[in-house]
């Protein structure tokens, strides 16, 4: 089966994030329903939008496509394109990189 390749490219100051997918089964072996399952704030970072400008200053990333990051729980914007969710994130919004 051939992979799509997606087809955004963010605007400065902006990535685009592939969330994972939250845990179906707790440690202790319950399974979860979809609803009671907290939404992940870790992904991989598909694209990266170039540097944005703040107040006449260059902000850069500090992340590049493929790595995985942490973000604020609630930063971003929620995006679904031929099925799959992602993320567009703020640069600032992007708290670590996950090795």
């Amino acid at each position: 089966m051939k992979k799509e390749n997606v087809k955004i490219k963010p605007l400065a100051g902006y990535a685009l994030i592939e969330p994972q997918e939250a845990e179906e089964v707790t440690a202790s072996g319950i399974v979860l329903p979809d609803t009671a399952q907290e939404k992940p704030a870790q992904g991989k970072v598909l694209a990266v939008g170039k540097p944005a400008l703040v107040d006449e200053k260059e902000v850069k990333p500090e992340f590049k496509a493929g790595d995985s990051v942490l973000y604020k729980k609630w930063g971003g914007d929620e995006i679904k394109l031929q099925g799959k969710e992602y993320k567009l994130v703020k640069f600032e919004d992007v708290m670590a990189i996950i090795s």
